[in-house]
Parts: structure tokens; sequence; C-alpha cells
């Protein structure tokens, strides 16, 4: 019988595809019934292949109110490889502050001019627009735990703050985020969505609402 030869999916793993496929209608289903917000954390999914992993909506609504008060009435704020905080931020809709997302996965580019393509391994190939010290605060969250991504992050970082600076990267990276940046661990635990294995700290350069 030629029905032979047509590989089966265990009832298992149909079972495990069919749930899979329900969470994704029901997602798409909610976008469109919410009058779904473009902004909200997850409207674009981690990719892990990436190295994305979001923010809880308490610690990027934290970390959003930081950078508001930081960068003070009508400050700019630049989020460099921090989306969950740039969503947060868009969300306020805030006529008094203006805020653009460095990013190197190029679905961000749905926020238009605010999205500026980034890879950390050119960290000073960007736009003639971004001037050198145009941001009153930079809030950045390296891709990757590993001196050489901090490193050429810092220069992003440097080459656009006016000063501030708030970095959120593991505990593993204190003793280099001070040599590269200056800055100092704050008390405030920042929490994912998804519980990640490294243990996850903030540190900034001035004084701050996270100690």
């Amino acid at each position: 019988d030629d029905d032979d030869d047509i590989p089966q999916l265990s009832s298992h793993t149909l079972a495990a595809l069919q749930e899979f496929y329900l969470e994704q209608q029901q997602r798409e289903g909610m976008k469109t019934s919410q009058g779904f917000n473009q902004y909200s954390i997850g409207s674009i999914e981690e990719d892990w292949q990436l190295s994305q992993f979001w923010y809880s909506d308490e610690t990027a609504s934290c970390l959003a109110n930081e950078a508001l008060v930081a960068a003070g009435k009508g400050g700019r704020i630049a989020c460099v490889s921090a989306p969950s905080v740039y969503q947060k931020l868009k969300e306020r809709d805030g006529k008094d502050f203006s805020v653009c997302i460095l990013e190197y996965d190029r679905r961000f580019s749905v926020y238009g001019e605010e999205f500026v393509f980034y890879d950390y391994n050119h960290p000073l190939k960007l736009p003639e627009n971004l001037l050198p010290h145009s941001f009153d605060i930079v809030v950045a969250d390296p891709p990757y735990l590993s001196e050489e991504c901090l490193q050429k992050t810092s220069e992003t970082i440097k080459y656009l703050t006016k000063g501030k600076i708030l970095l959120c990267t593991g505990a593993v990276m204190e003793e280099q985020a001070a040599k590269h940046l200056g800055v100092k661990i704050c008390k405030f635990i920042p929490k994912h969505s998804r519980n990640l294995a490294n243990e996850f700290r903030c540190y900034v350069n001035y004084a701050s609402g996270l100690d």
C-alpha cells in the first residue's frame, strides 16, 4: 500500500502541533479583538537565535520611568538593543520626550523613523542624523555576555550620550562594565518575562532611582 510510505506523526507530536497552532490563532485573535497595541511587549516575539529576551512588564515600566526622569522634560532617549524599554516608553504617548530604538532585528522597522538598524560589530556605523552626544540618556542591553560585545556596544553608548548611561547586562559583567563605561551596579534587580539562567543586573553612572 502506497500509504505505508507516508511518514506518520505520533499522536503526542500531533497533539503538540495542534496546540501550538491553536495558541498562535488565539494570539492573532487577541491582537485583532483588543485593538492591538503595536508597542506592547510581546507584540514582536522573542527570537532566541538573536539572543532576545524581553523584560517583564514591571521591569520595562521601571526602566522606562527611570529613563524619563533621567532625561528630563523634552529629553532625548536612545534604546540600544533594549526594545522592551522603547515599547514601554512609546505606550506613554508622551509629547515631552523623544526616543529612538537601535536594533539589529529589522522586524522593529515597523516603528518607522525611530528605528535605526544597528549591528554592534560596527559600533559607529550610524546614520548622520544621530549626532554625537545628542541623547540625554542611553539605555543599553548588549545582546551577548562577552567583553567584546560590551566593549563595542560601549563605543556606541559613549558616542550617543551626553553623559547618562543605564546599562542592563549580566552580573558577571560588573568589572567590565565599570572598566568600559564607568558604571556601578544598582540595587534594582531586573526581571525577564522568561527566567534566564544568568543573574541580570542594572548599572548606572549617575544618581538614579534604581537604588
